[in-house]
């Protein structure tokens, strides 16, 4: 069973929150439309500046700017007010525009950034500032009869721009720290973690392979040649850049191939359905995510059964996620080898630093089934690969 491939067209920049960025290219020369068409929607390790206005459209983000907002507006309140009564009263008036204000300049935001990355810092700063100061406009002249009814003349066209500009300066300073953030934890931190956690996985995950291969040499030399020439092929796999992001197909042949070598040692008891005809094979992911999932089913659900076991890996779209979800059964029988004991912890903290908050990993056991669910942002393949890997038990 092989995944299909899907073609894939060039999307805009979908780099993944948290992931460390390259150092800044230089902009497009100014005047010049065709440098700065080229650079848009450019990834940061393409070459692309690291951008000005942060990823408002991952959720980890968003909160960092909502909850310190209105803690700040609540702290002015209080500061302010001179009782009780004034303070709530103060503090109802300010976040009746500060929230809305805020809540749609990170909407606005979210599709500016895709439109404005690689382009210059200059043309960046304009645009993302221009989003909040244009709302706060709107939303204090709709609402200046009710917060300063008493203004007359000239003097609301002061308090409209006393306001606009707190916003443009709120807004710089949230772009900048977040900016500084980026630059700060790339790339020694990030990158440096993640491949401290995938050169974890490779190790066990080639020692056994190999033990496998030791008990065939003798029995069935010919099933022995097969296995190897499958391990040459995860080895281009495992000597892969841990910062490149792969295909969900090649993941899945991936794991298909580890599954065929498993076969071999387990033989009629692991059996394993593969649920793949809604799987956006152009979703992109780290490599050797779900071979260790798919492995800590194999060696918790199914190696400790004496009779066959079957496994369920249910990969599918929903939305703008990639919903992966494997079902394995519950032994009660300890396992007969030392697993990959650190594989969900692995998994976790991967998707932490590439995804923030934005990807979620829940497990459960129900009706003796071990269910594990995964989910995290689809995110497409730039640019369509003419070649793709095919798992082909029978070569």
């Amino acid at each position: 069973m092989q995944p299909a491939s899907q073609p894939s067209a060039p999307t805009p920049d979908s780099r993944p929150a948290g992931a460390a960025g390259a150092g800044p290219a230089a902009p497009s020369a100014p005047g010049s439309p065709s440098g700065d068409s080229a650079a848009v929607g450019r990834r940061v390790s393409d070459g692309a500046a690291t951008p000005i206005i942060p990823d408002c459209c991952n959720l980890g983000i968003t909160a960092r700017i909502l909850v310190p907002l209105n803690l700040g507006a609540l702290l002015i309140a209080a500061l302010t007010g001179a009782t009780a009564s004034d303070m709530l009263v103060r503090a109802l008036a300010i976040v009746a525009v500060l929230e809305p204000v805020a809540i749609a300049s990170l909407l606005t935001l979210c599709g500016v950034r895709r439109l404005t990355t690689g382009r210059s810092y200059a043309v960046q700063w304009a645009s993302g500032l221009a989003v909040p100061v244009v709302l706060t406009f709107v939303a204090c002249l709709i609402a200046i009869r009710y917060m300063a009814p008493e203004l007359t003349g000239g003097a609301w066209l002061g308090w409209l721009l006393v306001r606009c500009l707190t916003a443009a300066a709120i807004a710089a300073l949230i772009f900048e720290f977040f900016r500084l953030r980026t630059l700060s934890f790339a790339p020694s931190l990030t990158e440096a973690r993640l491949q401290a956690l995938q050169a974890r996985i490779r190790p066990h995950f080639l020692f056994n392979s190999l033990n496998t291969v030791l008990g065939l040499m003798r029995g069935d030399p010919r099933r022995a040649e097969y296995t190897l020439e499958n391990l040459a092929d995860l080895f281009r796999v495992f000597m892969r850049d841990t910062r490149e992001l792969v295909p969900l197909d090649e993941e899945v042949v991936t794991c298909q191939q580890y599954i065929a070598i498993e076969e071999l040692r387990l033989g009629d008891r692991l059996q394993v359905n593969w649920l793949l005809d809604d799987m956006p094979g152009d979703a992109l992911l780290p490599s050797l995510l779900l071979q260790p999932l798919i492995e800590n089913a194999v060696h918790h659900g199914i190696e400790p059964r004496t009779e066959p076991g079957l496994m369920s890996v249910r990969i599918a779209r929903a939305g703008d996620r990639v919903q992966v979800e494997i079902l394995n059964p519950l032994s009660e029988n300890p396992p007969t080898r030392s697993g990959n004991q650190m594989a969900l912890s692995n998994v976790r903290e991967r998707l932490m630093l590439l995804y923030d908050m934005e990807a979620e990993l829940k497990t459960e056991a129900i009706d003796g089934q071990f269910r594990l669910q995964l989910a995290f942002p689809y995110r497409k393949e730039r640019r369509r690969r003419d070649v793709r890997r095919h798992f082909n038990p029978y070569r």
